[in-house]
Protein backbone atom coordinates (compact mmCIF):
# COMPACT_ATOMS: atom_id res chain seq x y z
CA UNK A 1 0.00 0.00 0.00
CA UNK A 2 2.60 2.56 1.07
CA UNK A 3 5.43 1.24 -1.14
CA UNK A 4 4.50 3.22 -4.26
CA UNK A 5 3.72 6.34 -2.20
CA UNK A 6 7.30 6.40 -0.90
CA UNK A 7 8.86 5.07 -4.10
CA UNK A 8 9.93 1.75 -2.56
CA UNK A 9 10.39 -1.42 -4.58
CA UNK A 10 8.93 -3.73 -1.92
CA UNK A 11 7.73 -3.80 1.68
CA UNK A 12 10.81 -3.22 3.87
CA UNK A 13 9.36 -4.45 7.15
CA UNK A 14 7.74 -7.81 6.51
CA UNK A 15 7.38 -10.03 9.58
CA UNK A 16 8.43 -13.24 7.82
CA UNK A 17 12.16 -14.06 7.94
CA UNK A 18 13.88 -13.10 4.67
CA UNK A 19 17.64 -13.54 4.14
CA UNK A 20 17.53 -10.72 1.58
CA UNK A 21 17.19 -8.31 4.52
CA UNK A 22 19.83 -9.95 6.73
CA UNK A 23 21.49 -7.29 8.86
CA UNK A 24 24.83 -8.03 10.45
CA UNK A 25 24.58 -6.51 13.91
CA UNK A 26 27.36 -7.40 16.33
CA UNK A 27 25.24 -10.17 17.78
CA UNK A 28 24.09 -11.54 14.44
CA UNK A 29 27.63 -11.53 13.07
CA UNK A 30 28.87 -13.50 16.07
CA UNK A 31 26.00 -15.96 15.82
CA UNK A 32 26.74 -16.49 12.12
CA UNK A 33 30.41 -16.97 12.99
CA UNK A 34 29.46 -19.76 15.40
CA UNK A 35 27.31 -21.43 12.75
CA UNK A 36 30.12 -21.12 10.20
CA UNK A 37 32.54 -22.55 12.77
CA UNK A 38 30.20 -25.49 13.31
CA UNK A 39 30.06 -26.16 9.58
CA UNK A 40 33.83 -26.07 9.39
CA UNK A 41 34.11 -28.59 12.24
CA UNK A 42 31.63 -30.93 10.58
CA UNK A 43 30.57 -32.62 13.81
CA UNK A 44 28.77 -32.18 17.10
CA UNK A 45 26.02 -29.79 18.10
CA UNK A 46 25.85 -25.99 17.87
CA UNK A 47 23.29 -24.29 20.14
CA UNK A 48 22.01 -20.77 19.45
CA UNK A 49 19.45 -19.18 21.77
CA UNK A 50 17.69 -15.82 21.61
CA UNK A 51 14.52 -14.00 22.60
CA UNK A 52 11.33 -14.22 20.54
CA UNK A 53 11.82 -12.21 17.36
CA UNK A 54 15.58 -11.83 17.81
CA UNK A 55 16.28 -13.15 14.29
CA UNK A 56 17.23 -16.79 14.83
CA UNK A 57 15.24 -18.09 11.87
CA UNK A 58 16.69 -15.36 9.66
CA UNK A 59 20.13 -16.66 10.65
CA UNK A 60 19.12 -20.13 9.45
CA UNK A 61 17.80 -18.79 6.13
CA UNK A 62 20.99 -16.82 5.64
CA UNK A 63 23.06 -19.91 6.46
CA UNK A 64 21.16 -22.01 3.93
CA UNK A 65 21.73 -19.35 1.30
CA UNK A 66 25.48 -19.52 1.90
CA UNK A 67 26.12 -23.27 2.03
CA UNK A 68 27.06 -25.16 -1.10
CA UNK A 69 24.36 -27.69 -1.99
CA UNK A 70 26.91 -29.93 -3.68
CA UNK A 71 28.77 -30.30 -0.38
CA UNK A 72 26.08 -30.20 2.33
CA UNK A 73 22.58 -31.68 2.39
CA UNK A 74 20.61 -29.55 4.84
CA UNK A 75 17.23 -30.16 6.49
CA UNK A 76 15.22 -27.73 8.61
CA UNK A 77 12.66 -28.70 11.27
CA UNK A 78 10.35 -26.02 12.68
CA UNK A 79 7.50 -28.10 14.13
CA UNK A 80 8.88 -29.16 17.49
CA UNK A 81 5.70 -29.89 19.46
CA UNK A 82 6.29 -33.61 18.96
CA UNK A 83 7.01 -36.69 21.02
CA UNK A 84 10.06 -38.93 20.81
CA UNK A 85 8.50 -41.14 18.12
CA UNK A 86 7.37 -38.29 15.90
CA UNK A 87 10.71 -36.49 15.95
CA UNK A 88 12.30 -39.35 14.02
CA UNK A 89 9.57 -39.15 11.39
CA UNK A 90 10.15 -35.41 11.27
CA UNK A 91 13.87 -35.86 10.62
CA UNK A 92 13.26 -38.48 7.94
CA UNK A 93 10.66 -36.25 6.25
CA UNK A 94 12.92 -33.18 6.45
CA UNK A 95 15.55 -35.01 4.39
CA UNK A 96 12.90 -35.91 1.82
CA UNK A 97 12.64 -39.60 2.70
CA UNK A 98 9.37 -41.59 2.91
CA UNK A 99 7.91 -41.68 6.43
CA UNK A 100 4.67 -43.66 6.35
CA UNK A 101 2.93 -43.94 9.73
CA UNK A 102 3.03 -47.72 9.62
CA UNK A 103 6.85 -47.79 9.47
CA UNK A 104 8.50 -48.93 12.68
CA UNK A 105 11.23 -46.99 14.44
CA UNK A 106 13.77 -49.60 13.36
CA UNK A 107 12.73 -49.19 9.73
CA UNK A 108 12.97 -45.39 9.89
CA UNK A 109 16.40 -45.50 11.53
CA UNK A 110 17.67 -47.94 8.90
CA UNK A 111 16.26 -45.73 6.14
CA UNK A 112 17.92 -42.63 7.61
CA UNK A 113 21.26 -44.37 8.11
CA UNK A 114 21.25 -45.62 4.51
CA UNK A 115 20.57 -42.07 3.30
CA UNK A 116 23.37 -40.61 5.41
CA UNK A 117 25.84 -43.22 4.15
CA UNK A 118 24.76 -42.50 0.60
CA UNK A 119 25.47 -38.80 1.17
CA UNK A 120 28.89 -39.66 2.55
CA UNK A 121 29.61 -41.86 -0.47
CA UNK A 122 28.86 -38.85 -2.68
CA UNK A 123 31.27 -36.67 -0.73
CA UNK A 124 28.49 -34.74 1.00
CA UNK A 125 27.71 -34.02 4.65
CA UNK A 126 24.26 -33.99 6.25
CA UNK A 127 23.17 -31.05 8.40
CA UNK A 128 20.02 -31.00 10.54
CA UNK A 129 18.78 -27.62 11.83
CA UNK A 130 16.09 -27.74 14.52
CA UNK A 131 14.31 -24.44 15.14
CA UNK A 132 12.11 -23.65 18.17
CA UNK A 133 14.16 -26.10 20.23
CA UNK A 134 12.65 -24.77 23.49
CA UNK A 135 9.58 -26.91 22.75
CA UNK A 136 11.58 -30.15 22.79
CA UNK A 137 11.25 -32.41 25.79
CA UNK A 138 14.41 -33.94 27.25
CA UNK A 139 13.40 -37.30 25.79
CA UNK A 140 13.08 -35.81 22.29
CA UNK A 141 16.45 -34.09 22.66
CA UNK A 142 17.94 -37.43 23.64
CA UNK A 143 16.49 -38.98 20.45
CA UNK A 144 18.27 -36.29 18.43
CA UNK A 145 21.50 -36.97 20.30
CA UNK A 146 21.25 -40.66 19.47
CA UNK A 147 21.21 -39.79 15.75
CA UNK A 148 24.73 -38.41 16.14
CA UNK A 149 25.88 -42.00 16.71
CA UNK A 150 25.63 -42.61 12.96
CA UNK A 151 29.25 -42.43 11.80
CA UNK A 152 31.96 -43.97 9.70
CA UNK A 153 35.31 -45.08 11.07
CA UNK A 154 36.64 -41.52 11.08
CA UNK A 155 33.73 -39.06 11.07
CA UNK A 156 30.07 -38.58 12.02
CA UNK A 157 27.41 -38.78 9.33
CA UNK A 158 25.08 -36.14 10.80
CA UNK A 159 25.63 -32.74 12.37
CA UNK A 160 22.90 -30.85 14.26
CA UNK A 161 22.25 -27.18 15.01
CA UNK A 162 19.70 -26.38 17.73
CA UNK A 163 18.09 -22.92 17.83
CA UNK A 164 15.59 -21.87 20.47
CA UNK A 165 14.44 -19.38 23.06
CA UNK A 166 16.45 -18.89 26.28
CA UNK A 167 14.45 -21.50 28.20
CA UNK A 168 16.07 -24.20 26.07
CA UNK A 169 19.19 -23.67 28.18
CA UNK A 170 17.30 -25.11 31.14
CA UNK A 171 16.72 -28.30 29.13
CA UNK A 172 20.34 -28.37 28.02
CA UNK A 173 21.59 -28.12 31.61
CA UNK A 174 19.13 -30.59 33.11
CA UNK A 175 20.67 -33.66 34.83
CA UNK A 176 19.90 -36.10 32.00
CA UNK A 177 21.60 -34.04 29.29
CA UNK A 178 25.23 -34.74 30.21
CA UNK A 179 25.91 -36.82 27.09
CA UNK A 180 24.47 -34.12 24.85
CA UNK A 181 26.48 -31.37 26.56
CA UNK A 182 29.64 -33.35 25.88
CA UNK A 183 28.86 -33.18 22.15
CA UNK A 184 28.05 -29.45 22.04
CA UNK A 185 31.07 -27.75 20.51
CA UNK A 186 29.77 -24.16 20.83
CA UNK A 187 26.82 -22.19 22.23
CA UNK A 188 25.83 -18.56 21.76
CA UNK A 189 23.00 -16.35 23.03
CA UNK A 190 21.72 -13.81 20.50
CA UNK A 191 20.78 -10.64 22.34
CA UNK A 192 18.88 -7.55 21.10
CA UNK A 193 20.45 -4.78 19.05
CA UNK A 194 21.59 -1.57 20.73
CA UNK A 195 20.16 1.84 19.85
CA UNK A 196 22.64 2.68 17.09
CA UNK A 197 22.25 -0.77 15.56
CA UNK A 198 18.46 -0.40 15.61
CA UNK A 199 18.71 2.80 13.56
CA UNK A 200 21.17 1.16 11.17
CA UNK A 201 18.85 -1.87 10.92
CA UNK A 202 15.87 0.30 9.93
CA UNK A 203 17.90 2.19 7.34
CA UNK A 204 19.38 -1.05 5.99
CA UNK A 205 15.94 -2.54 5.35
CA UNK A 206 14.74 0.67 3.72
CA UNK A 207 17.83 0.94 1.51
CA UNK A 208 17.38 -2.68 0.44
CA UNK A 209 14.09 -1.68 -1.23
CA UNK A 210 15.35 1.53 -2.83
CA UNK A 211 14.81 4.14 -0.09
CA UNK A 212 16.11 7.61 -1.02
CA UNK A 213 15.37 9.43 2.21
CA UNK A 214 11.57 9.59 1.87
CA UNK A 215 10.23 9.28 4.49
CA UNK A 216 12.80 10.74 6.86
CA UNK A 217 13.17 10.02 10.58
CA UNK A 218 14.32 12.47 13.23
CA UNK A 219 16.88 11.26 15.80
CA UNK A 220 14.10 11.40 18.40
CA UNK A 221 11.94 9.14 16.22
CA UNK A 222 14.71 6.51 16.08
CA UNK A 223 15.13 6.80 19.85
CA UNK A 224 11.39 6.30 20.41
CA UNK A 225 11.38 3.23 18.15
CA UNK A 226 14.27 1.71 20.10
CA UNK A 227 12.69 2.50 23.46
CA UNK A 228 9.52 0.62 22.48
CA UNK A 229 11.10 -2.35 20.67
CA UNK A 230 14.16 -2.87 22.86
CA UNK A 231 16.21 -3.66 19.75
CA UNK A 232 14.21 -6.80 18.89
CA UNK A 233 14.07 -7.06 15.06
CA UNK A 234 10.52 -8.46 14.81
CA UNK A 235 9.08 -5.77 17.09
CA UNK A 236 10.98 -3.15 15.12
CA UNK A 237 9.53 -4.46 11.86
CA UNK A 238 5.99 -4.39 13.23
CA UNK A 239 6.26 -0.84 14.55
CA UNK A 240 7.97 0.57 11.44
CA UNK A 241 5.46 -1.10 9.12
CA UNK A 242 2.60 0.55 11.01
CA UNK A 243 4.46 3.86 11.06
CA UNK A 244 4.83 3.90 7.26
CA UNK A 245 1.19 2.91 6.87
CA UNK A 246 0.13 5.88 8.99
CA UNK A 247 2.48 8.11 7.00
CA UNK A 248 0.77 7.02 3.79
CA UNK A 249 -2.72 7.61 5.20
CA UNK A 250 -1.78 11.01 6.64
CA UNK A 251 0.40 12.06 3.66
CA UNK A 252 3.51 12.41 5.83
CA UNK A 253 7.11 12.48 4.62
CA UNK A 254 8.91 12.97 7.93
CA UNK A 255 8.46 11.14 11.24
CA UNK A 256 9.10 12.49 14.72
CA UNK A 257 8.94 10.85 18.12
CA UNK A 258 5.39 12.21 18.46
CA UNK A 259 4.36 10.24 15.38
CA UNK A 260 6.01 7.09 16.71
CA UNK A 261 4.24 7.49 20.05
CA UNK A 262 0.91 7.85 18.27
CA UNK A 263 1.41 4.54 16.46
CA UNK A 264 2.50 2.89 19.70
CA UNK A 265 -0.71 4.06 21.39
CA UNK A 266 -2.77 2.71 18.50
CA UNK A 267 -1.06 -0.68 18.76
CA UNK A 268 -1.60 -0.74 22.53
CA UNK A 269 -5.30 0.05 22.12
CA UNK A 270 -5.75 -2.76 19.62
CA UNK A 271 -4.51 -5.31 22.15
CA UNK A 272 -6.42 -3.94 25.12
CA UNK A 273 -9.16 -6.12 26.60
CA UNK A 274 -12.63 -4.93 25.54
CA UNK A 275 -14.09 -2.48 28.04
CA UNK A 276 -17.28 -3.48 29.79
CA UNK A 277 -20.38 -1.56 28.65
CA UNK A 278 -21.31 1.37 30.91
CA UNK A 279 -23.83 0.50 33.62
CA UNK A 280 -26.18 2.52 35.76
CA UNK A 281 -24.09 5.32 37.40
CA UNK A 282 -26.39 5.26 40.41
CA UNK A 283 -25.57 1.57 40.97
CA UNK A 284 -21.87 1.51 40.04
CA UNK A 285 -19.67 4.60 40.55
CA UNK A 286 -16.84 3.11 38.46
CA UNK A 287 -19.19 2.71 35.51
CA UNK A 288 -20.32 6.29 36.03
CA UNK A 289 -16.76 7.52 35.49
CA UNK A 290 -16.43 5.34 32.39
CA UNK A 291 -19.74 6.60 31.00
CA UNK A 292 -18.62 10.19 31.40
CA UNK A 293 -15.32 9.57 29.59
CA UNK A 294 -16.51 7.16 26.92
CA UNK A 295 -18.12 9.70 24.51
CA UNK A 296 -14.97 11.83 24.34
CA UNK A 297 -12.77 8.78 23.66
CA UNK A 298 -15.15 7.56 20.96
CA UNK A 299 -15.37 11.02 19.38
CA UNK A 300 -11.58 11.29 19.25
CA UNK A 301 -11.19 7.91 17.54
CA UNK A 302 -14.00 8.72 15.08
CA UNK A 303 -12.38 12.03 14.18
CA UNK A 304 -9.05 10.31 13.55
CA UNK A 305 -10.74 7.66 11.42
CA UNK A 306 -12.56 10.31 9.39
CA UNK A 307 -9.32 12.21 8.91
CA UNK A 308 -7.54 9.08 7.69
CA UNK A 309 -10.35 8.23 5.27
CA UNK A 310 -10.36 11.81 4.03
CA UNK A 311 -6.64 11.54 3.30
CA UNK A 312 -7.15 8.34 1.32
CA UNK A 313 -9.98 9.88 -0.70
CA UNK A 314 -7.85 12.96 -1.37
CA UNK A 315 -5.01 10.80 -2.68
CA UNK A 316 -7.38 8.80 -4.89
CA UNK A 317 -8.89 11.99 -6.33
CA UNK A 318 -5.42 13.29 -7.23
CA UNK A 319 -4.57 9.98 -8.88
CA UNK A 320 -7.79 9.83 -10.90
CA UNK A 321 -7.35 13.37 -12.26
CA UNK A 322 -4.14 12.52 -14.17
CA UNK A 323 -3.44 9.87 -16.85
CA UNK A 324 -0.24 8.95 -14.99
CA UNK A 325 -2.34 8.42 -11.91
CA UNK A 326 -4.36 5.74 -13.68
CA UNK A 327 -1.15 3.75 -14.12
CA UNK A 328 -0.38 4.21 -10.42
CA UNK A 329 -3.78 2.77 -9.52
CA UNK A 330 -3.17 -0.23 -11.75
CA UNK A 331 0.31 -0.72 -10.28
CA UNK A 332 -1.07 -0.48 -6.77
CA UNK A 333 -3.61 -3.18 -7.50
CA UNK A 334 -0.90 -5.47 -8.71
Amino acid sequence: MYESYYGLLDKPFRLRPDPQFFFGSKGHKRAMAYLDYGLAQGEGFIVITGEVGAGKTTLVRNLFRKIASDQIVAAHIVNTHVDSDDILRGVVAAFGLPFEDSASKTTLLARLEAFLRECDGQGKRALLVVDEAQNLTPRVVEELRMLSNFQTDDKPLLQTFLLGQPEFRATLHSPGMQQLRQRVIATYHLGPMDELETQAYIEHRLLTVGWKGDPSFTPAAYAAIYQFTGGIPRKTNHLCDRLLLMGFLEEMHAFTDTDVDMVIRDIAQEFEAPAEPPGDPALDPEHAVFANQYPSVLDERMLRLEKSMGSVLSILKKIVRTPAGANQVMDGNQ
